[in-house]
């Protein structure tokens, strides 16, 4: 069994691990300062922790896209390498919307990255993207694409949604706005009224969206809905939501506010998760100063109902050692 590195990638939170067909691994994550975008690729997950990481792209000074770069994805699109991100704008800096960059090359490592702009709403959609949006992911299924995202109703102190869409491109709907998701438990609910950092996994038969609720401290956690593979994914009816959430914090292991993940395939078929989450619970001022939610790994099993399990207890977590103080938490 291999043994993957815990903490994959020290001080990257929102990490997302993209395989492509020809078996490379690319890491992309929020960047500390929260003003660039940078990836880095392996030909294994463990060789992503020490790969060169290229930065692609730089926030602007002013106006959109010149604040809060956060949670961006790399995903091949209709024959694109595209990244997704949210940023916000100066002077407001809580106008943060989705936007995307663009590679013009078949390799995203060397080829340049050109901005996409603002992801675009269909034709007859007057509400995806017009208040804080963020969290943007992509998939595709039986030959259709989709993009699911979270949205506040109420800037950026209100109710944080995930939404449900077909894409025409890469950056343009096709459809209009379905709520998939509201934050319905308490559980959803601390400190702020959340859902947002959906992440999706096909398997058994199903589709599986994992997401991110409450707070960003110890209170942070994951939930989940599925539907049938086959079922209308525009469609709310076709999503069940579980009632609890399948990851939180777990204080003997030093696991704190785990969330934000991606799903991929590990090098030995197996499905993994890889998430942030802080090794203490205690944080000095703004949450948004800490930097150390750090990236891991985390082995995904499943119930006899095909159903993902993301059992804490049976992790190898900090098995590699931090290289200094500040990255642990412990200044």
């Amino acid at each position: 069994m291999v043994k993957y590195n815990s903490p994959l990638a020290v001080q990257r939170a929102d990490p997302y691990v993209y395989k492509h067909t020809d078996g490379s691994y690319y890491f992309t994550a929020t960047f500390p300062d929260y003003d660039r975008i940078a990836i880095r690729r392996a030909s294994t997950i463990n060789g992503l922790t020490t790969a060169e990481e290229r930065t692609v792209w730089v926030r602007h000074i002013f106006g959109p896209m010149s604040s809060h770069i956060w949670a961006p994805e790399i995903h091949y699109v209709m024959g694109k390498w595209v990244i997704y991100f949210a940023a916000g704008s100066v002077p407001d800096v809580w106008a943060i919307r989705p936007y995307a960059i663009v590679c013009d090359s078949d390799d995203p490592m060397t080829g340049k990255w050109s901005e996409a702009g603002m992801m675009q709403s269909a034709k007859d959609d007057p509400y995806s993207f017009t208040d804080f949006s963020l969290d943007m992911t992509v998939f595709e299924h039986q030959n259709r694409w989709y993009t699911i995202w979270a949205e506040k109703v109420g800037r950026q102190h209100g109710i944080s949604n995930l939404y449900i869409a077909e894409l025409e491109t890469p950056t343009k709907l096709k459809t209009v706005q379905v709520l998939l998701t509201t934050p319905d438990y308490e559980w959803e609910r601390e400190l702020f009224w959340v859902n947002e950092g959906p992440t999706v996994l096909k398997k058994n038969g199903k589709l599986f969206v994992a997401y991110s609720a409450s707070g960003t401290g110890a209170m942070y956690c994951m939930g989940m809905l599925s539907a049938d593979q086959n079922s209308d994914l525009l469609d709310p009816t076709s999503w069940k939501k579980r009632n609890k959430p399948v990851c939180q914090t777990n204080e003997k292991l030093k696991v704190f506010g785990p969330g934000h993940n991606s799903f991929v395939e590990g090098e030995e078929g197996e499905t993994l998760c890889v998430l942030h989450f802080r090794s203490y619970e205690k944080i000095i001022g703004d949450p948004l100063e800490d930097h150390n939610r750090h990236a891991h790994i985390m082995r995904v099993e499943f119930d006899e109902n095909g159903e993902p399990v993301f059992d804490l207890e049976k992790q190898d977590f900090y098995n590699v050692p931090f290289t200094n103080e500040k990255q642990a938490g412990i200044n």
